[in-house]
């Protein structure tokens, strides 16, 4: 290397400002011998550990070179050098070759990198029989990127990484560096020639926020005991199976005896007991994805491969869905692929420029959340997100991903003003970068993880949404009914007197009920921001509410579809939801909200155990009405069937007015019995019931049915009525008796 040319590339190292410090560090041939050279700043000596070979300052400049035959050194020989504090001992991490894969890079810049993890962010490898610290980063726009932490004095001229060519992506390996240790990218721009401290996207561990470094994870040695639910699980049969969905907030959910967070562990022991007793199959965690903000809920991450530290390490997480699972609760994942935060520390103008992001605030940034949106377009954007669902549902085992804010993903105008987006090629409002996205992830998903679920929180009428992509939908397996949840509590909030005028508002939902696969939502959102608990919602004195609260669960659970309900909600908490403090669980010493939880209880478990309920959710053929036109009483009568003859009952009243011998038409003759009764005095109800003896249909027609029954419609109430099954004769006994 001529003399000129070599202080030009020194002089760019000792600046930072050098894509490939390679070159000019580490040991080179140099016209017949060897130079070892080192960029060491605020060292006072160095030295090669092998053979003890004292190395040279070059004048003026913190480089130091060693010249000789060089025959004698080990590939990776070592350094020792002093500070004038105390002396350092490191294998020279400038003599070890590039490490990822060409295909690896190939893959990712294409966006078909399923595991993009496994070679971006920190591992912990073993290269040539040395352990340490492999880092890789994607920042295409840079002049420069450093690994600085708390193992160089956070200074980037200590570890500048390489450029792997037009790929974006930089590394470093550093040898004998152990995990735990806290560590950030420095990242020099290009464009601009700022310089910023950067958390790594791909990290699998982040500090206790107020800070915001990432930690090197280190392998993770769990071993894992959820064997044999994660077989069944790719044999689940999600259609026609129950599901029952507590939505929970980790933070506010429950706390120790002085307030602090639960860790993963304590959680999960808490959660089971809770949720086996209530009956629920799973759990969706709100997102836990690491987040630098407790007001956001976890919706504005910056750690898309890292539960957050809030609670524990990595490998607690993992013992909480490891526990719920070896005890037959599922785990979903409320997942957010539409936006991101603009902290400093995060994503936002990761390497200097818009990066995740669009560059055009028209189609980059949130202004209702003051959040920037992914750039779908991208292929190395696509492949992190991509990476990130894998991630979670293969490495945690999670068991579904409730995919957040669908809505503003498909549409270029979502939540806009006119002026403020951009028509799509062909002029229309569609986002088809973001379309295209969705339905790769579905497919790359369920390809990868067969048995998981993805449900879309997508609240228009956008078509198809759980529909197969080879059908031209995008994808999901469920779909949030949010038309339903809207329309329902809208119903509900009107005085009963005024009910009848409004009877449609529950009647409309089956006209497109089996349209999608839908899931029935009463979640945080119902909540929050002024809209009142779910009990204050309702009219009427405080018994009438708690009658009003019971009825809705009620129609909730026998309506078909998926149920969720948000902590909280199944024992009425009378305010909102403040996620900065518990539960008010002390309500539970009342009896009506003692009374509320018992009957969610029972909502549980009639739905979990009753075919009728849940084997045909989907099916049209799973529901017929019976009577939806009795709107002066606002009294609704339908059907649930299952498969071979099973058949529920559903009488619902939405007014205070108790209808004693009611008549209601019944599919075909034969014995019935009340399955569960809203009124019932043990849920804080009236105590009007029709009792625990069989009700015997009458060949009387009513209702266009051949048959009918005469029951107790209580106020304000809904009654389940069950077909009971015709015992069938024991032969042999039959034959006994005949004999005789």
């Amino acid at each position: 290397m001529k003399k000129n040319h070599l202080n030009t590339e020194l002089l760019r190292v000792s600046e930072a400002r050098h894509h490939d410090p390679f070159s000019v560090l580490g040991r080179h041939i140099e016209n017949s011998g060897v130079v070892v050279r080192a960029f060491i700043p605020f060292a006072t000596k160095v030295t090669i550990a092998e053979g003890g070979l004292v190395m040279d300052r070059v004048p003026d400049s913190d480089f130091f070179e060693w010249h000789g035959d060089g025959s004698m050194l080990p590939a990776h020989y070592s350094l020792i050098w002093s500070d004038g504090h105390r002396e350092h001992y490191s294998r020279d991490p400038y003599t070890f070759l590039p490490q990822i894969g060409d295909l690896d890079l190939h893959l990712f810049g294409e966006g078909r990198h399923r595991h993009a993890y496994n070679f971006l962010g920190s591992m912990e490898v073993d290269i040539d029989g040395i352990g340490g610290v492999l880092f890789a980063v994607w920042a295409p726009n840079a002049e420069r990127v450093s690994v600085v932490g708390d193992f160089n004095h956070w200074d980037g001229r200590r570890h500048q990484m390489r450029v792997r060519g037009g790929s974006g992506v930089w590394e470093l390996f550093i040898p004998d560096l152990e995990p735990g240790h806290i560590y950030k990218y420095e990242i020099r721009s290009r464009e601009s020639g700022s310089i910023q401290l950067k958390a790594d996207p791909y990290a699998k561990q982040y500090e206790l926020r107020p800070n915001t470094g990432s930690i090197i994870a280190g392998q993770t040695n769990y071993s894992w005991g959820d064997g044999k639910w994660m077989e069944s699980r790719r044999k689940w049969d999600w259609q026609h199976a129950p599901m029952t969905v507590y939505e929970v907030h980790l933070g506010s959910w429950q706390r120790g005896s002085e307030g602090e967070f639960l860790s993963y562990p304590e959680a999960a022991h808490r959660l089971l007991d809770y949720v086996k007793f209530m009956g629920f199959t799973h759990v969706e965690l709100m997102p836990i994805t690491e987040h630098p903000y407790d007001l956001s809920w976890g919706y504005q991450a910056t750690g898309y491969f890292a539960p957050t530290s809030r609670f524990g390490s990595p490998d607690d997480f993992r013992y909480l869905v490891d526990y719920l699972h070896q005890n037959n609760v599922g785990v979903l994942l409320d997942w957010v692929p539409a936006h991101f935060p603009k902290d400093a520390h995060g994503l936002a103008r990761f390497d200097g420029t818009p990066l995740y992001e669009h560059a055009d605030p028209r189609l980059g940034e949130h202004m209702d959340w003051s959040t920037l949106i992914f750039n779908f377009g991208r292929n190395e954007v696509k492949n992190f997100l991509l990476s990130s669902a894998i991630f979670w549902l293969e490495d945690m085992h999670i068991d579904g991903l409730r995919v957040d804010a669908v809505a503003s993903m498909l549409y270029l105008d979502y939540s806009r003003k006119e002026g403020e987006w951009i028509p799509n090629q062909y002029g229309g409002r569609e986002n088809l970068l973001a379309i295209d996205f969705i339905k790769e992830l579905n497919v790359a998903v369920h390809d990868q993880c067969p048995g998981v679920l993805m449900l879309a929180e997508e609240s228009t009428s956008y078509p198809k949404v759980s529909r197969p992509t080879y059908d031209g939908g995008l994808g999901f397996d469920l779909k949030w009914n949010m038309g339903w949840m809207n329309d329902t509590l809208e119903y509900m909030a009107y005085e009963p007197i005024h009910r009848k005028y409004h009877h449609d508002m529950l009647t409309f939902s089956m006209l497109y009920a089996f349209s999608e696969n839908f899931m029935l939502p009463f979640s945080h959102d119902e909540v929050v921001h002024g809209k009142h608990s779910m009990l204050n919602k309702l009219p009427g004195d405080e018994w009438q509410r708690h009658a009003n609260l019971r009825a809705l669960y009620v129609y909730q659970y026998v309506h078909p579809g998926k149920k969720l309900l948000f902590m909280g909600t199944e024992f009425g908490q009378g305010t909102e939801w403040n996620s900065a403090a518990i539960l008010d669980w002390y309500v539970l010493e009342y009896p009506l909200h003692k009374g509320l939880q018992a009957l969610v209880k029972d909502l549980n478990h009639l739905y979990t155990g009753n075919p009728a309920l849940h084997r045909n959710e989907f099916d049209h053929q799973g529901f017929d009405w019976i009577d939806c036109n009795d709107a002066e009483k606002s009294i609704l009568v339908f059907l649930r069937k299952g498969d071979e003859g099973e058949a529920v009952v559903v009488a619902l009243n939405f007014t205070p007015v108790p209808r004693q011998n009611f008549r209601i038409g019944v599919p075909q003759s034969g014995t019935y019995r009340e399955l569960i009764n809203s009124d019932m005095l043990q849920y804080g109800g009236s105590g009007l019931h029709n009792g625990s003896q069989p009700i015997v249909a009458e060949e009387k027609p009513w209702m266009n049915r051949a048959y009918s029954l005469e029951i107790t419609l209580p106020p304000l109430a809904a009654v389940v009525i069950g077909l009971e099954p015709v015992k069938q004769a024991n032969p042999a006994r039959s034959k006994k008796l005949k004999a005789n």
